[in-house]
């Protein structure tokens, strides 16, 4: 029974002992569970992961973004090669597989392209759009599974209604180091370049080969109020006020230049009397052949040119700019009437331009004068006036070179009245500037190229002032010379981004 009893009375210690435990744990737990309530140092920790994840995700997120634009990037660059290569009116190749070739071998992948080709008889517009998707690898963690990387452009070559006029030096000077046949070579390649069976009625050209003066041809001389001298050759005298305006006057009296051979440094007794190279030329090739579009035509003269004597590029710059002058309209009329000028250049030379904005017809004749010279200008010498006043004076001086007839029949002493200086080259040069500056001002794009005169920078510098801008200069020594003149053809021609 006492057992019993100890046995109960154990019992019951030990219930009581693991009641007081677990209150005893159950304290402490809620004392616990109270501190770490209170407790603030894990809110940083916490904090930080989530920063953490954020800048994880961001960081991702600009990886994409880095990836999608180097796509959208390659991707833009070779479509613009591709559309300006395939609108290239010199490309024989199919348009469409230009630029899907230039994609194919680019090294792309996963791209959508979409080409749409556009030509007609003097244009042609590639307008192209392509997409390549680029896969997420972080993005993907905000639901966004790819992107699509575009890109788009067009390009467009069309060749306007252009007049252009070729102002040649045709000089003594030209008969070094083959500069005549160089010359001769890059203008021929330069009139195949623009004019071809799609643009032969779209393109004139006029050539203004020069000496010391220019000779207009018997058309264009006798189209002006001329006080007519002699027949050996047509070359106008200009005064100073001519050269400020493009337009040639019709109702002023001109003065017609005299037909001579200054020849100063071939006077002596074993010289050829008869006159070799007059200032103004009068060979029936080396006239201005103006509004022309035959290759074969226009190449045969400009190859049939030989070096002359003197230097005078303004009166050819003038001539140059008037034949782009709408007030010669009707002298072209008279030419086309007369066999002279293809019926299809009716109505030329165009209008110029009113302003950049223009978008009436005007703005699609694109007027050019492209000058090439390989020196520059000399003074001017006369036969003064009582030595040149009557028939028999005329055929006199077409006969013998001045200075052969003052070096062999007048006394040194009076050799004098026989000539004298009409002006100053720097006059000539300050007369070209004016024509080059009325020129620009009417609108008419003015390409110049100094043909080996690097060690001249006074010539470099008349030549670059008379030019649209410093691009539109060409400075070239021996073959350049067809690189300058294929450069402004490509640029006449006007191949551009348009998008």
């Amino acid at each position: 029974m006492s057992d019993m009893r100890k046995e109960s009375d154990n019992a019951s210690v030990c219930a009581g002992q693991k009641t007081g435990l677990l209150s005893q744990i159950k304290q402490r737990l809620a004392g616990r569970t109270r501190g770490f309530a209170r407790e603030e140092n894990g809110t940083m920790i916490i904090f930080g992961l989530t920063i953490f994840m954020m800048t994880l995700v961001a960081t991702g997120m600009a990886i994409d973004f880095m990836r999608h634009e180097n796509m959208r990037t390659r991707l833009q660059a070779t479509l613009d090669r591709a559309v300006l290569a395939a609108a290239d009116l010199d490309q024989t190749n199919d348009p469409q597989e230009v630029v899907e070739d230039y994609f194919a071998k680019s090294g792309l992948q996963n791209y959508e392209l979409d080409v749409d080709v556009q030509e007609g008889l003097n244009y042609r517009t590639v307008t192209a759009n392509a997409t390549s998707t680029v896969n997420s690898m972080f993005l993907n963690m905000v639901g966004i599974e790819s992107i699509d990387a575009p890109a788009g452009g067009a390009a467009e070559e069309r060749i306007n209604n252009v007049e252009i006029s070729l102002v040649l030096d045709i000089s003594g000077s030209m008969d070094d180091n083959d500069k005549i046949e160089n010359m001769q070579s890059a203008a021929d390649e330069f009139v195949d370049t623009l004019i071809t069976p799609d643009t032969k009625d779209l393109v004139s050209i006029s050539v203004i080969p020069y000496t010391g003066q220019t000779n207009a041809g018997e058309t264009l001389f006798n189209a002006l109020n001329v006080d007519k001298k002699h027949d050996y050759s047509y070359c106008v005298e200009f005064d100073s006020s001519d050269f400020n305006s493009v337009a040639l006057s019709f109702s002023k009296q001109y003065e017609q230049a005299q037909h001579y051979e200054y020849s100063s440094a071939y006077y002596g007794s074993n010289y050829n009397y008869k006159i070799q190279d007059p200032w103004c030329s009068d060979k029936e090739t080396e006239e201005i052949k103006a509004f022309q579009n035959n290759n074969a035509s226009l190449k045969n003269v400009i190859d049939s040119y030989r070096p002359r004597t003197a230097t005078g590029i303004h009166y050819a710059m003038k001539w140059g700019a008037a034949l782009l002058d709408p007030s010669m309209r009707p002298i072209v009329s008279s030419m086309i009437a007369a066999g002279d000028v293809d019926p299809v250049f009716e109505g030329r030379p165009a209008d110029f331009m009113t302003d950049a904005n223009d978008t009436g017809p005007a703005s699609e004749t694109v007027k050019v004068i492209v000058l090439m010279t390989d020196g520059m200008n000399v003074d001017q010498y006369r036969i003064r006036d009582w030595a040149y006043n009557s028939t028999s004076e005329y055929q006199h001086w077409a006969k013998y070179t001045l200075w052969y007839y003052l070096y062999n029949y007048v006394y040194r002493n009076s050799r004098d009245d026989y000539y004298y200086k009409k002006y100053y080259s720097g006059t000539a040069d300050d007369r070209l500037a004016a024509i080059c500056q009325a020129s620009r001002n009417a609108g008419i794009v003015i390409f110049t190229i100094g043909f080996e005169i690097n060690d001249n920078p006074y010539s470099k510098g008349v030549m670059n002032n008379c030019a649209t801008s410093d691009s539109h200069f060409y400075a070239v020594e021996g073959v350049e010379i067809s690189d300058a003149f294929g450069a402004i053809a490509r640029t006449i021609n006007q191949l551009r981004l348009i998008q």
